[in-house]
C-alpha cells in the first residue's frame, strides 16, 4: 500500500524525444520530485537522457532496456508517457497488465497530448487507468501557460464577476512543421495538424471559458464545424524537402496530412447560454518561430496574448553568421534580424507549472486539473472536427458515430 502523501515523487519517463526534453528541463523548477528511470526504444537515447538527468541533478536515473523492466522497478511511483502517439495505448496496456499482475508499484500516470488517436483509443486509455486504480493526468501544457494562469485569474475575478461570464475564446497555434517523421504520417500520428495542435487550442479555449473551480464538463459541446486544407507541404518543392529530410516514409504527394485546420465549437454553459470557440492551427507558418495567440472576450472586457510579442528581443545583422537552431524560440526559422526571445520557454509554455501541479497532485493523492477524462473529451472534439470537414457540414453533439471514427488521412490505404 502506497503511503500518501509521498515525500518525493519518483518519475519514470517513457520516451526521450523533443517533448521529453521539454518536460525534463521544466522539472528544474519543481520540488519534491526525482527522475529515477527511463525507457525508449534506442539504447543511446536512454543513456543520453539518463546523463541529462544527472547533469540537471534531478535524481539517479536508470536507463531500462524494456518497458516491463521500468514499470516493475521498485523506485518508480509515476509514469510520464511521452512516446509517439501510435505507441501510447500499448504503453498503457502494459502498465495496466503489470499493475493487475502485482508486478508494478506505480500508482499514477501522466500522458502527453493528445491522449489518443481516436475516441475508442482514448476511452480505452481512461478505462485502463481507472481499472488499474491509477491517479491520472492529461499533459496539456497550454492550460498551465503563465499568461493563461494569470490572465484567467484576473478576468474572472475582476471582470466576469461584475459584468458577466466570457462568451468567446479564440486560440491559434502555428509553426513551420514538426521535428520527427511520424508526425507527418497520418496513420501513426492520428491525422495532421488538427490532431497535433488543435488539441492545444480547443482545450486552452475551453479552460478559459470554464469558471474557476467548475468542472470542465460544466460546459457542454453542442456542435462543431471544421475545415482542413493542404496549403504548403503538398507543393512539389516542399514535398521533396520532406522526402529529403525523412526519406521515403514521408511522401506528401501520395499520402499528405493537412497542414492547416480551422474549428468552430459551439458550447452551452450551466444556464443554457451559448459560448463559442474559434481556433486555427497551421504547419505552414514561417515567422520567428512557434506562435501562440489567445483571446478571451466578454461583455465588457478582453484578454489578448501573443507568444512572439516578447519583452526581450535581439537584433543580429548580416555579419553575424550561424547555423539554424532553436536557441531563442521553439521552431526558430531565421538566424538574423530582429529576433524575439523567450527567456524561459518551459515556464512560459506551461511545462513547469503543469509538472509542478501533476507532481503535487500525485504526491498527495489529489485529482489533477486535467485528467484522462479531459483528454477523452478533447479527442471527441477533434474527431468531430475531422468528421465535419469530411462531410462538409456542421456536426451536432452528442455524436455516437464518432466512437469508432478514424480521420480520412489516418485510414490505412486511404
Amino acid at each position: 500500500m502506497t503511503e500518501i502523501p509521498k515525500r518525493t515523487l519518483r518519475i519514470g519517463f517513457v520516451g526521450t524525444g523533443f517533448i521529453a526534453r521539454f518536460h525534463l528541463q521544466s522539472l528544474i523548477g519543481v520540488r519534491n520530485v526525482e527522475v529515477t528511470g527511463v525507457y525508449s526504444r534506442k539504447a543511446e537515447n536512454r543513456e543520453r537522457f539518463a546523463e541529462a538527468v544527472k547533469e540537471l541533478e534531478l535524481g539517479t536515473c536508470r536507463p531500462h532496456g524494456s518497458l516491463d523492466h521500468l514499470l516493475s522497478a521498485g523506485d518508480v511511483d509515476a509514469i510520464w508517457i511521452l512516446s509517439p502517439n501510435y505507441t501510447r495505448l500499448e504503453v498503457m496496456r502494459t502498465l495496466h497488465a503489470e499493475i493487475k499482475a502485482g508486478r508494478s508499484q506505480v500508482f499514477a500516470v501522466a500522458c502527453e497530448k493528445p491522449l489518443a488517436r481516436t475516441v475508442a483509443e482514448a476511452r480505452e486509455m481512461l478505462h485502463l487507468a481507472q481499472d488499474a486504480g491509477l491517479n491520472h493526468g492529461y499533459l496539456e501544457n497550454q492550460v498551465f501557460c503563465t499568461p493563461v494562469l494569470r490572465g484567467k485569474e484576473i478576468i474572472w475575478r475582476r471582470a466576469a464577476s461584475t459584468t458577466g461570464r466570457p462568451y468567446l475564446a479564440r486560440a491559434a497555434e502555428e509553426h513551420s512543421g514538426p521535428h520527427e517523421p511520424w508526425f507527418w504520417q497520418g496513420d501513426k500520428q492520428g491525422g495532421g495538424v488538427l490532431s497535433d495542435m488543435m488539441c492545444h487550442s480547443v482545450e486552452v479555449a475551453r479552460h478559459l471559458l470554464t469558471a474557476p473551480g467548475a468542472p470542465r464538463n460544466s460546459l457542454k459541446v453542442k456542435a462543431v464545424n471544421g475545415t482542413v486544407a493542404n496549403l504548403k507541404w503538398t507543393r512539389p518543392a516542399y514535398a521533396d524537402q520532406l522526402r529529403q529530410r525523412y526519406g521515403s516514409e514521408v511522401d506528401y504527394l501520395k499520402r499528405p496530412s493537412e497542414d492547416f485546420a480551422r474549428a468552430t465549437v459551439t458550447l452551452e454553459d450551466e444556464e443554457g447560454r451559448e459560448l463559442m470557440i474559434e481556433a486555427t492551427t497551421s504547419w505552414a507558418y514561417v515567422g520567428a518561430g512557434l506562435r501562440i495567440q489567445l483571446e478571451l472576450l466578454g461583455p465588457e472586457y478582453a484578454l489578448e496574448y501573443n507568444s512572439l510579442g516578447t519583452g526581450l528581443k535581439i537584433f543580429l545583422s548580416r555579419a553575424v553568421q550561424g547555423s539554424e537552431g532553436e536557441d531563442l524560440v521553439e521552431k526558430q526559422n531565421a538566424e538574423q534580424g530582429l529576433m524575439p526571445v523567450l527567456e524561459d520557454e518551459a515556464g512560459v509554455y506551461g511545462y513547469t507549472d503543469e509538472n509542478r501541479h501533476m507532481v503535487e497532485c500525485f504526491r498527495k493523492g489529489v485529482k489533477p486539473l486535467e485528467t484522462f477524462e479531459d483528454g477523452l473529451a478533447v479527442v471527441e472534439i477533434l474527431m468531430g472536427l475531422y468528421r465535419s470537414a469530411e462531410i462538409g457540414a456542421t456536426l451536432n453533439f452528442p455524436a455516437p458515430e464518432l466512437e469508432n471514427y478514424v480521420p480520412l488521412v489516418a485510414r490505412t490505404g486511404a
